[in-house]
């Protein structure tokens, strides 16, 4: 039989020896009900740690390989090792386990819509994958069980408290939520500003709304995660600056408590690359904190040459206002009940009848607006567009536009970086409200037409010399123009692309 010894410190005893039987079971030296927790995951990382070839953890970068079940188990034993040794290193790998491995699993916020096993491999998506996403009552897989318990417990594991005679609390993660402290005699509410990409930190502000008792002294450890750098970093009690130590420390402050007391931190957050070894340089993951991100893209992407140290020159925040610019085109089916949309199919634009709210297709129909005179006021909704020139960019193909050339006679709409860009958005020509039409600024009476019969998959293009009394023509030239299908995460970035991919969006796992 082969055996795995782990030794503990636990408690009052100098150590509990666990011994993990990989095929058979367990066997501990010192039995404890209180371990029992601990017996499970703790055989599973065993059984990993026996599979695995050492340094070889990269081949093992496939479509179906992080179990959420697993996840869950990782949990536990951070925790606890957290509890055991206060190492930084453990509530940092809580917080990123979290965030990314049971965070990530729910789709939505309809009922039963979880992801049994996160896909690993470069390019994967959790959508398209073997058992991708579950069915609100046709699926239980093996893992719903801990899914559901993860999201019930959310608030564990955020405050560890010390006993002492100088009690001491440690705040390991920051997630809003509010704590009554006995031993404090004060209630702490923690509140967390969300992250953004435009803004790279992390803002957590403490109050004490309430004290139950005369003030007892106590510590306050606040998590300076390993991640983050002093560089920009600000903490301060009631306006008085703070000295913060070093990443992968805690910030200690120690005093008696009251609730005219506020604690303020200011962390910064960066874009950074991971790979497992140098050996498999070319699979890296990005990273913003304790966020991976994630691609929507077309083809392949190739970061061979980009380093670390020029991540900004190349992965660049979306502002929060791109959200108001976002627009998807519409136009009835004639004879029917149906919808069609404007579509980027391929660096194509065509006309489409599958577009819905949180599919692929959702991308492909929303575009931004753009003003092609920056020195015109900016946009506060997309309607204050309408009566002046525009460009359209395609959600998913950030940096390219829509366009027509000379050179093709039909007139056919693409998706390029070159060729004449810039359309008059005006109320539609059906004269219908809530419509629009776009007239090419180059070719006066030119509009953007959609066909007559609007076919799944027709073309759209440039018509001419519109019969304006053909009330089924100028229904081809006119849009319902509405909010976008898709919106951009807080945590989007626009990524310039290199070889055969000229740019695409990065945005964070979650969605």
């Amino acid at each position: 039989m082969d055996y795995i010894s782990f030794s503990f410190p636990y408690s009052s005893k100098p150590g509990v020896i666990l011994i993990v039987n990989v095929k058979y079971g367990w066997k501990l030296q010192h039995s404890s009900w209180r371990l029992l927790t601990l017996l499970i995951p703790l055989q599973l990382v065993a059984q990993q740690l026996m599979s695995t070839e050492p340094k070889r953890l990269a081949r093992y970068l496939i479509p179906e390989k992080e179990e959420s079940c697993s996840t869950y188990n990782m949990l536990q034993i951070s925790s606890n090792l957290f509890r055991w040794t206060k190492e930084v290193v453990y509530a940092d790998h809580y917080e990123r386990a979290l965030t990314v491995g049971i965070l990530s699993i729910q789709g939505g916020t309809e009922p039963g819509v979880m992801l049994y096993m996160l896909p690993l491999a470069p390019g994967n998506s959790k959508a398209i994958s073997h058992h991708g996403w579950g069915t609100p009552f046709d699926s239980f897989r093996c893992c719903y069980g801990t899914g559901v318990e993860s999201f019930s417990k959310l608030g564990d594991s955020i405050d560890f408290e010390e006993e002492g005679e100088v009690p001491g609390l440690y705040i390991i993660q920051y997630i809003s939520s509010s704590f009554t402290w006995k031993s404090g005699q004060i209630l702490i509410n923690q509140k967390v500003d969300h992250v953004v990409s435009w803004d790279p930190h992390l803002r957590v502000t403490i109050t004490f709304p309430l004290d139950m008792g005369e003030g007892q002294l106590s510590a306050l450890n606040l998590r300076i995660p390993t991640r983050t750098h002093l560089e920009g970093a600000e903490a301060a009690i009631n306006d008085e600056s703070l000295q913060i130590p070093a990443p992968g420390t805690f910030l200690s402050i120690t005093q008696r408590w009251t609730r005219d007391d506020k604690l303020t931190l200011r962390l910064p957050i960066s874009l950074r690359l991971e790979k497992i070894r140098p050996k498999y340089a070319s699979i890296q993951a990005i990273l913003y904190g304790p966020y991976l991100l994630v691609g929507h893209t077309t083809g392949d992407w190739n970061i061979k040459n980009v380093s670390a140290d020029s991540l900004s020159e190349w992965i660049t925040p979306i502002p929060a206002a791109y959200n108001d610019h976002l627009v998807t085109f519409s136009q009835r089916t004639r004879h029917s009940d149906s919808t069609s949309f404007l579509i980027n199919s391929n660096h194509i634009i065509t006309m489409g009848n599958h577009s819905r709210s949180g599919n692929n297709s959702a991308l492909h129909s929303t575009f931004r607006l753009i003003l092609a005179d920056k020195s015109s006021s900016k946009l506060s909704t997309s309607m204050d567009a309408i009566g002046k020139s525009v460009m359209l960019e395609p959600f998913d193909h950030p940096g390219m536009l829509v366009v027509y050339r000379e050179t093709d006679k039909n007139h056919n709409l693409q998706v390029a970086k070159h060729g004449h860009s810039v359309f008059r958005l005006v109320a539609g020509l059906d004269l219908r409200k809530g419509t629009v039409s776009l007239e090419a600024e180059r070719h006066k009476g030119c509009f953007l037409y959609g066909g007559v019969n609007k076919h799944t998959g027709e073309r759209l293009k440039l018509k001419c010399n519109l019969d304006k009394t053909n009330h089924t023509v100028i229904q081809a030239a006119s849009f319902e123009m509405k909010k976008g299908m898709s919106k951009y995460h807080p945590m989007s970035f626009v990524a310039n692309g290199q070889r055969e991919i000229s740019s695409g969006v990065i945005t964070e796992l979650q969605k």
